[in-house]
């Protein structure tokens, strides 16, 4: 079983429960190990838009990554996510951040996700749930990324179980 993490956000309709319905699909063909608190983060790019909720998920999973990555998306056009434009909101994003330890480049995929080290939204939650996991080409770990990532994008954890609760 491989060891993989993924980013989850929406800032559609009833955020939580599209966050809460991907895990629970998700959960039907892998392992849920750990999931991160909610972030409440400001839209990245496209600023003339609602706010989303984000969260990191640490899973197992038989799948190979493309198939991985063929039932994120089949996952996020169940639950009505309209690919519009680059930044469009969105009722689902369900990002491939790592597989493993793996590196990959092809048309259909990248893994480590190209731009997870860029993003507060991403790092944020991940770190609260692996902050020692170690990115596979930037040699560095979670937390130092974290720690040293030069944003003023606003993020906000917000206490409390969300999942399964």
């Amino acid at each position: 079983m491989a060891d993989a993490y993924l980013g989850l956000g929406s800032n559609l309709g009833d955020k939580r429960a599209h966050l809460r319905q991907a895990l629970d699909r998700l959960s039907l063909v892998c392992a849920v190990k750990t999931v991160s608190s909610l972030y409440v983060t400001e839209p990245v790019g496209n600023k003339e838009q609602n706010w989303f909720l984000n969260a990191a998920v640490h899973i197992g999973c038989e799948q190979p990554p493309a198939e991985l990555l063929s039932l994120l998306l089949a996952t996020e056009h169940d639950l009505g996510r309209v690919r519009s434009a680059k930044n469009a909101p969105r009722t689902i994003d369900i990002d491939l951040l790592f597989y493993g330890d793996l590196v990959l480049e092809s048309e259909d995929l990248a893994v480590p996700h190209p731009r997870l080290h860029e993003r507060r939204f991403v790092l944020a939650p991940l770190a609260e749930i692996a902050p020692d996991l170690m990115h596979p080409v930037l040699g560095r770990s979670i937390q130092e990324l974290a720690d040293t990532l030069e944003s003023d994008e606003r993020v906000e954890r917000l206490a409390g179980v969300w999942y399964p609760a």
